[in-house]
């Protein structure tokens, strides 16, 4: 499997997590919109943990993501992690 290409932090607008019913578990999602393009990427890809620590480092980043996520099971829960304050 190959390396998740992320995009720079310095170019990332907003985070969003979500997940995807896959109908016996849940499929954790991180939607990543930087330089006018979304990116997608979930957590059983190579790199995932990776990623994750990098957007941790994020000034303003919600890192209580995952419990926001996470419940109630199957339903999408989606949450906005982190959005950039234009200046």
């Amino acid at each position: 499997m190959e390396q998740i290409a992320k995009p720079p932090l310095d170019t990332i607008e907003s985070i969003t997590f979500f997940k995807r019913d896959e109908l016996t578990t849940d499929l954790i999602c991180c939607e990543i919109n930087a330089n006018g393009q979304t990116h997608l990427y979930h957590e059983e890809w190579e790199g995932w943990e990776d990623l994750i620590a990098d957007l941790e480092g994020i000034d303003g980043f919600r890192r209580d993501w995952f419990s926001k996520v996470s419940q109630p099971p199957f339903s999408a829960s989606r949450f906005l992690a982190f959005e950039s304050r234009a200046e």
